[in-house]
């Protein structure tokens, strides 16, 4: 049937640390509740339920939604590492589309502990063994470094080695990210920061320091989809669809590249995004926005690329020159990303949809990017999963 997927409500809470945050429940109950009162609809009119999270028993989905009704409602689970938000996304907006549903929510958060992240079981195989036996064909390793710092910080590296790119170019991405989080009231850090004070916090691994590397943030973030019909008989706002999409994994070859950036997912994000330019009848140089996997400085700047923003390795003369701001090409992360807003990991990728869908619909504030028709949203997870997302302004 292919009706199109329509964004009809948006809602998130504010992102906070560990420390201070809320239970997951109340966190999804929250963005749920604002989703819907965004979209003008009540909870028994949704048809089927996405929730993301990857810390969490299993049905913490239902331990949230419960809490907004119990309906009935389908609710799948969802977890796909740092993707996971994006995941819920990918299938609610499958379900639209296809005419299994007409009214779906897609939901993500995260409660997460302080520290950097860990494996949570020890008696079985998980991702990292695997990691660890491509990269030790690669480059060296920091084993003292948490394990994603190790990867992105390598992959960094390697690119820094390869078009000789400045340690001060990957410290300008943190302080770009902190001016923009400034104006989001989401944002868990919004105080600015010079290059100089990125450089001089401690360093972690690569070219990373501390500053340049995402805290453990807790959150939820969640949107309705509905079809353009449904959306027009209940008098929505579907002025925001998505316009296409695209989810790919690892390749046959990323094990065969030697190369530490397609091990943390420059090729699976370049060919989801090259399958969305492709299906969209779209060129990266159309974009004004772009919400992008920031969970470190050197995965921003490989994410440039990967995406098609800037040709390959021109990513530091893309920051240099602020093409990657306001008043440059492509407004790169106006919400802070995952740098400053902080990354719930099953919260990101609905958070950066529902920033996306206020750019859209002129309501993002003093963060607004002028005449938005288009925005691309990229999100990834080790293991591997790259989702990215194109949005676009469409009649009601």
């Amino acid at each position: 049937m292919n009706q199109q997927a329509r964004v009809v409500g948006a809602g998130m809470v504010p992102f906070t640390t560990p420390r201070h945050t809320e239970p997951y429940d109340v966190l999804g109950e929250r963005a749920v509740r604002a989703a819907l009162e965004d979209a003008g609809l009540e909870y028994e009119q949704l048809q089927q339920a996405y929730a993301g999270y990857v810390y969490g028993d299993s049905t913490s989905g239902q331990a949230a939604l419960y809490r907004v009704g119990q309906t009935g409602l389908p609710v799948v689970n969802v977890n796909n590492n740092c993707s996971t938000g994006s995941t819920a996304l990918w299938l609610a907006r499958q379900a639209i589309e296809s005419g299994a549903a007409d009214c779906v929510l897609a939901l993500g958060f995260e409660q997460m502990q302080r520290g950097a992240l860990t494996a949570q079981y020890t008696d079985r195989p998980t991702l990292f063994d695997r990691f660890d036996a491509l990269a030790a064909r690669v480059r060296p390793l920091e084993p003292d470094a948490p394990k994603a710092a190790q990867y992105f910080g390598a992959a960094g590296a390697e690119y820094a080695e390869r078009y000789g790119t400045e340690p001060e170019t990957f410290a300008k991405i943190t302080v770009k990210s902190r001016a923009h989080a400034a104006a989001n009231p989401y944002a868990v850090f919004r105080e600015p920061l010079t290059v100089e004070e990125v450089l001089a916090s401690p360093h972690i691994a690569g070219p990373l320091t501390r500053l340049q590397c995402c805290p453990p943030t807790c959150g939820a973030a969640a949107v309705v989809l509905t079809s353009a019909d449904f959306a027009l008989r209940n008098g929505l706002d579907a002025s925001v669809a998505i316009r296409a999409q695209a989810m790919a994994t690892d390749l046959p070859s990323t094990n065969a590249a030697e190369s530490m950036a397609a091990l943390v997912g420059y090729e699976m994000t370049k060919a989801a995004a090259a399958q969305v330019y492709e299906d969209a009848g779209v060129d990266p140089g159309d974009l004004r926005v772009v919400e992008l996997h920031d969970c470190f400085t050197a995965n921003e700047l490989l994410s440039y690329e990967a995406l098609g923003l800037t040709p390959e390795g021109t990513a530091e003369k893309f920051v240099l020159d602020g093409d990657n701001t306001y008043g440059g090409r492509v407004v790169t992360n106006p919400s802070g990303g995952l740098l400053s807003k902080g990354h719930p990991l099953g919260a990101t990728g609905l958070a950066q949809a529902v920033e996306l869908v206020w750019q859209l619909r002129g309501q993002a504030g003093a963060r607004q990017v002028a005449g938005v028709k288009l925005a691309l949203q990229h999100n990834i997870g080790l293991g591997g999963a790259a989702v990215v997302t194109l949005y676009e302004k469409a009649g009601r």
